[in-house]
């Protein structure tokens, strides 16, 4: 007989501990002018999480953060972790609307917002009843100030909260085929495996000798890059600049000694043509890790012709923290010979196991096109209070990726398609029908679809396609400047086209492929 027993795990907070314990003198996050050790770091996580603490935020309470990127922004993850509560990060391009509904679908019991954000305050303190309190990152109208309380309880010490392998950490919003932003429940158990994982598969041999330059946000995948480096006590540096200067970047990476670097394949791209590229000493870099989206092969070749061999592919969504597939930097071959495996993103990662299924959830063989299917310990816990969309994700036991694809002999990787609609601007998911959705509120629309098509910089960007009401005038440029303050910018389309009418199924539905064949007809794509 087996006695039930607790799941108890480790904190993930705790991997900030040790870095303060083993190497508190050493610079452990770099932001410009700003340089805090791993001790400053630890000190400053405990007075926070004494502010909060004092104000009433407890274990399993959520916290929405919304800023840029920023120390307070890399610091409030373990103040959360620290507490029990769950970090929340927004994507701070999305709008004031987009963000209140995160803090509801959240129940969101504190808001983090930086001072250059005052109308998502706002929204979210109307929308959000729950919400008991508002902290600003730098002065500002609204909160009390995050700097200030970190200084007011600053010397405090803070026992870590106990955890369990399924305590919630971290809300990972995505969105499903209906474009509504679902919270991913991502615990202490299934992230620590995540972080194994990451320094396993992605960048092995990583130690307290190593640095890492911050070129995304902090509140997604690079959130996730950043926590594996605090596991092994790598410093962080974080670029002086809110824009993308490549300058700046290949220069800190010459002046630290970059090791590695987590980004998106339209970054990459821009940072390896621009000619600051070839002024700076890059040989430190070891891993250049990229997801997302697709590379380009001449933009692959490019990249690997100026860099060396450090290109770092993963394949994997939120709900399963990245972790399904790695091609790592010996797999990347600058020659088109038949061993290159040109197209694949590589082979299953570390306790990861894929399945391509048929629609009643058959295995099929190598060589057949399906949907891809993953089980192991990087699955996230599902989806917070949304028993239909679990119900979507999951069969059998395995998640549901929505992308199609299949595996060779010898279980590479190639994905072929997408079984929703969604697509990958610039290293971001693009849901049609949201668009759709806030397009067909403007009254002089009758009809309108979006879909992506492929583009050499952003690997995809929206076209939509929208019909008139009878009598209704509407130009492109009025259309998009109404639609703009409605949506995040990454997720307008670049194009908006007016037909007379969309082609129609003989059930009258709008099928996308109707409509990306008539747009090949027409030569727009």
């Amino acid at each position: 007989m087996i006695l039930p027993v607790s799941r108890r795990v480790m904190n993930l907070a705790h991997f900030l501990t040790q870095a303060a314990r083993r190497h508190g003198r050493e610079p452990g996050f770099i932001w410009g002018d700003i340089t805090l050790t791993w001790a400053e770091l630890d000190r400053r996580v405990d007075a926070m999480t004494t502010a909060l603490t004092a104000r009433g935020i407890s274990k399993g309470d959520r916290v929405l953060v919304q800023s840029k990127n920023c120390n307070q922004m890399f610091e409030s993850m373990f103040v959360c972790f620290r507490l029990g509560a769950v970090w929340v990060p927004a994507n701070f391009r999305q709008t004031p609307e987009e963000v209140a509904y995160l803090a509801q679908a959240s129940g969101a019991s504190a808001m983090i917002c930086q001072s250059v954000f005052p109308a998502h305050a706002t929204a979210v303190q109307a929308a959000a009843p729950g919400l008991r309190l508002l902290i600003s990152i730098g002065a500002a109208a609204f909160g009390e100030d995050y700097d200030s309380l970190v200084a007011a309880h600053d010397g405090t010490v803070v026992t870590t909260a106990d955890v369990e392998h399924d305590s919630p950490c971290w809300f990972f919003f995505t969105s499903g085929t209906t474009g509504r932003p679902k919270a991913g429940v991502l615990t202490h158990g299934q992230m620590g495996f995540v972080v194994t994982n990451h320094l396993c598969d992605l960048m092995p041999g990583t130690t307290s000798n190593d640095a890492s330059l911050v070129v995304a946000p902090l509140s997604h995948g690079a959130g996730i890059h950043q926590l594996v480096q605090v596991a092994r006590a790598v410093k962080t540096i974080l670029p002086a600049s809110d824009r993308l200067e490549p300058e700046e970047i290949w220069s800190l990476v010459e002046r630290w000694r970059i090791t590695n670097m987590f980004t998106v394949p339209t970054i990459v791209k821009l940072l390896t043509e621009h000619p600051a590229v070839d002024a700076h000493d890059l040989s430190s870099l070891r891993y250049v890790i990229y997801a997302g989206a697709p590379m380009y092969r001449a933009d692959q070749k490019h990249a690997l012709r100026k860099l060396g061999p450090v290109l770092v592919q993963y394949f994997g969504l939120g709900e399963v923290t990245g972790n399904i597939t790695v091609l790592p930097p010996a797999l990347h071959s600058l020659e088109d010979h038949p061993e290159a495996r040109i197209g694949t993103c590589g082979f299953e990662r570390t306790g990861m196991q894929i399945s391509i299924q048929d629609d009643l959830g058959r295995e099929l063989n190598p060589g057949e096109t399906g949907e891809i299917c993953v089980c192991g310990l990087a699955v996230f816990a599902g989806y917070h209070d949304n028993p239909e969309a679990n119900a979507k994700a999951f069969r059998n036991g395995w998640f549901r990726t929505g992308d199609l694809g299949h595996q060779d002999a010898q279980g590479f990787l190639f994905i072929t398609g997408r079984a929703s609609d969604m697509y990958i601007s610039g290293g971001s998911n693009v849901y049609p029908r949201e668009i759709e959705e806030k397009l067909l509120t403007h009254p002089a629309l009758a009809e309108v679809a979006v879909l992506g098509v492929p583009d050499p910089l952003w690997g995809e960007i929206g076209i939509a396609v929208a019909v008139l009401r009878p009598t209704a005038a509407l130009d492109e440029a009025e259309l998009l400047a109404w639609l703009e303050p409605k949506l995040a910018r990454y997720k307008l389309p670049r194009r908006i086209i007016f037909w007379d009418s969309l082609p129609k199924s003989a059930y009258g539905k709008i099928t996308k492929k109707m409509v990306r064949d008539e747009l090949a007809t027409r030569g727009i794509m």
